[in-house]
């Protein structure tokens, strides 16, 4: 295997970022009046303008040289034909699959893995439409009103997003609710105002082993009982989602209310599967197809068109370049779409969780930076809390900006307004304002030159600061599950060449085996003497304490 680093392309772009780093992007857009239409890519739903970014023909040309050297294209197709790209674990990557449309023949360990996604989704159709329309009855024959899905980390976050960006599409027919904190609160708070005789509980867990799912689940069973005095209860009012049926069944789930989800879709990729039930459940099934057709799009998009064009690999690319190239270390997240409240923690999950790692396919250390962090919060809000940052910190800090052309709810004047924001930050963190800009405003408002002397430096903005804008028709299940697709490929795309294992998720391990072994000491009022001298303590003051109380 070839070290990335001494690739041709990795190392005309080394040279070409010093060069890059004593330019600016005003100079570049003075110099080229079509720089939007070089850098810019239309889709039937979304608009990308990357022309914001400290490139330039040169930048562009090298990096999908580097593409083309890794073999983007070829691993590209791997994943979407079930080879086992996850080598960690020795698995297929077909998240994809559960979207086509074509639903084409693909075979995992000898099966047509469409018939059983086929046979997912019309029982998906099936449930939740009778939930919607009343027919599932709970213990004492009353409707469903309420579902309340425990799961956490991809079984929650999705679905989640996805239904909160797409509220305005929903009947209200019946209320959604989640649990994904192992914090007692949480799941008292959602179940207080609860009837039990009206209340379903999905469990979404690959392994149906998750301690926070479990405990919570265990909880919410045990409400049920004690207003049902009655075990058989259960199957009328728990819905399971999990690759380990076995477990699902010892939980107490009825073997006609388990969902599967198989081994090639990862968790932080799942919401196109039965994890999704609750957005058909709280959207209608018509609505869950339409997501699924939208990601389709991107899927096509994404496979066919060539890499100069293909909005996932030009994404990655400039994460790259402005990553590992330019050596920013953060990247922000800004919706100007209050539908995408949830969107920067998602697409935080889904792509520090795939490509936050430090070795390479054979696990040696990597040397150069990888990925980012990922952070953000919505655009007007964000304005009044970390902009200052982004614009005038020493911290380079690139950022995606996310609108809409049109508003799912149109109050007079508020768009316009939104929107307004939205492309004057991206303008003001490209061009910024110099020292003299400032003094001549300051002069022009009657200032005093001993006022203008002080003030002045504090208000320069260097500009020359990297931002993507992706301008969206209307937020849809439609675009929306375009968005999404968007960034799951380039995240993909971001691993392959930088030669890290996206899909398999071993850091998050580590801490949950140290939390069951703490656990236990917790519980019986222990200390284990081989912790750390800083955890002991800890510990220790713990029960100190909590025996006061």
């Amino acid at each position: 295997m070839q070290p990335r680093e001494t690739l041709a392309s990795w190392q005309q772009l080394l040279t070409h970022a010093q060069q890059m780093k004593h330019q600016h992007m005003n100079a570049l857009f003075a110099k080229d009046s079509e720089r939007f239409d070089k850098f810019s890519i239309k889709l039937p739903s979304i608009l990308l303008d990357y022309s914001k970014n400290l490139i330039t023909e040169k930048s562009i040309s090298l990096l999908i040289q580097l593409a083309q050297e890794c073999q983007v294209e070829q691993w590209r197709e791997r994943m979407f034909k079930g080879e086992r790209i996850n080598s960690t674990e020795n698995r297929a990557v077909l998240h994809t699959a559960l979207r086509d449309k074509t639903q084409s023949a693909i075979f995992v360990n000898g099966k047509n893995i469409s018939q059983d996604i086929k046979q997912t989704l019309d029982r998906i159709k099936s449930i939740s439409e009778d939930i919607r329309r009343g027919l599932w009855l709970g213990f004492s024959g009353k409707r469903i009103t309420d579902v309340v899905n425990i799961g956490v980390g991809g079984s929650n976050l999705g679905p989640q997003m996805v239904t909160e960006a797409l509220k305005r599409f929903s009947d209200d027919s019946v209320n959604l609710h989640y649990v994904s904190n192992v914090d007692g609160t949480q799941i008292a708070e959602v179940l207080r105002p609860l009837n039990p005789e009206n209340v379903l509980f999905i469990i979404s867990s690959k392994t149906f082993t998750t301690t926070e799912t479990i405990l919570n689940a265990k909880t919410a069973m045990k409400w049920l009982t004690a207003a049902s005095f009655d075990q058989t209860a259960i199957a009328k009012h728990f819905i399971a989602v999990s690759a380990n049926k076995e477990n699902a069944l010892k939980f107490g789930i009825a073997a006609e209310n388990i969902f599967e989800i198989w081994d090639w879709v990862g968790g932080r990729f799942s919401l196109w599967s039965a994890i999704g039930l609750p957005i058909a459940i709280q959207l209608g099934f018509e609505h869950f197809e339409e997501l699924l057709a939208g990601a389709y799009e991107i899927d096509c998009h994404f496979r066919q068109t060539p890499l100069t064009q293909n909005v996932p690999v030009i994404l990655a690319l400039l994460s790259i370049w402005n990553c590992t190239f330019l050596e920013a270390q953060s990247q922000a997240i800004l919706p100007y779409d209050q539908s995408l409240h949830m969107l920067s923690a998602y697409l935080q999950q889904a792509e520090m969780e795939s490509n936050g790692k430090s070795v390479n396919w054979s696990g040696e250390t990597i040397n150069y930076p990888t990925v980012p962090s990922i952070w953000g919060a919505l655009g007007i809000n964000g304005q009044h809390a970390f902009y200052q940052y982004l614009h005038q910190s020493n911290n380079i800090v690139p950022a995606d900006f996310i609108g809409s052309v049109a508003s799912v709810t149109p109050v007079q004047g508020h768009h316009e307004t939104l929107m307004a924001n939205f492309f004057a930050q991206t303008q003001a963190l490209m061009q910024g304002v110099d020292e003299q800009q400032v003094r001549a405003d300051l002069k022009a408002k009657g200032r005093c030159s001993k006022y203008i002397d002080k003030v002045a430096p504090h208000k320069v903005h260097q500009g020359n600061r990297p931002t993507n804008t992706l301008l969206m028709n209307q937020i849809s299940p439609y675009s929306l599950g375009s968005l999404i697709a968007i960034y799951e490929h380039k995240i993909f795309v971001q691993g392959i060449i930088l030669q890290i294992c996206s899909f398999d998720q071993w850091g998050v391990e580590l801490g949950k085996g140290l939390a069951n072994k703490i656990e236990h000491q917790l519980r019986n009022q222990q200390v284990d003497e081989n912790n750390d001298s800083s955890t002991y303590q800890l510990i220790k003051h713990y029960h100190q304490v909590k025996s006061k109380t």
